[in-house]
């Protein structure tokens, strides 16, 4: 499970096909280290192991690995989360096909070794922000922009006539961020896929009841 030289995991697969700076490997390297083993037990010299870069070369682009840790968030995470869950719903003229589709799709991705890691969001939601202000406010960032994204189309579908009046955008927002991260928290505690793609079931279930 944390043989970060796997290249399985669903977190880890490449979201295109740039070659990255020296910068860059440190920092995917991190992150996978992060993402395996926690920030606080997280190893620079793992780090540099599995870069091939010199401890000047990192501490040249990071002066701490807290400050690393904070560029993962910032630059890793952040990205991966737009670029797999809040981009691809802004090509639905319905957000509700595309939440459906998203949920079907992406969760059919998943692995055991994704269930026995967890989501590197929550993991470090889990473990940081309740000790590091720093951490806390960065995960909180990205966590309001994936709210505020659901909103926003949420709104606009109410205004089309795609889910019906009673709906609240941002509750319901809020809780399709908290389903799908729960989902993946169910499944690592019981360590039992079956429970991700029940509560992917519940989602999808729940958006159909409020089409229009």
């Amino acid at each position: 499970m944390n043989d970060i030289s796997n290249n399985e995991v669903y977190w880890w697969r490449p979201l295109d096909d740039t070659e990255p700076d020296t910068r860059g490997k440190i920092l995917f390297a991190a992150y996978k280290e992060i993402h395996c083993h926690g920030f606080q037990a997280a190893s620079l010299s793992n780090i540099l192991a599995h870069t091939g870069v010199t401890k000047g070369a990192l501490y040249y682009h990071f002066p701490n690995k807290l400050e690393l840790g904070y560029a993962v968030v910032d630059e890793v995470i952040a990205h991966r989360i737009d670029l797999s869950f809040i981009q691809p719903l802004q090509d639905f003229d319905n957000p509700i096909d595309g939440f459906i589709k998203l949920i079907q799709s992406e969760g059919n991705l998943f692995s055991m070794t994704d269930i026995e890691l967890g989501c590197p969001l929550t993991n470090l939601a889990q473990e940081m922000a309740p000790i590091d202000e720093g951490f806390r406010i960065r995960l909180a960032r990205i966590y309001q922009k994936w709210h505020q994204s659901i909103t926003d189309l949420m709104i606009e579908a109410k205004t089309s006539g795609h889910i019906i009046d009673q709906v609240d955008p941002e509750a319901l927002a809020i809780m399709i961020v908290a389903t799908m991260e729960g989902s993946i928290v169910a499944a690592k505690v019981s360590q039992d896929l079956n429970k991700l793609y029940l509560c992917g079931c519940g989602l999808v279930q729940h958006l159909q009841l409020i089409r229009k």
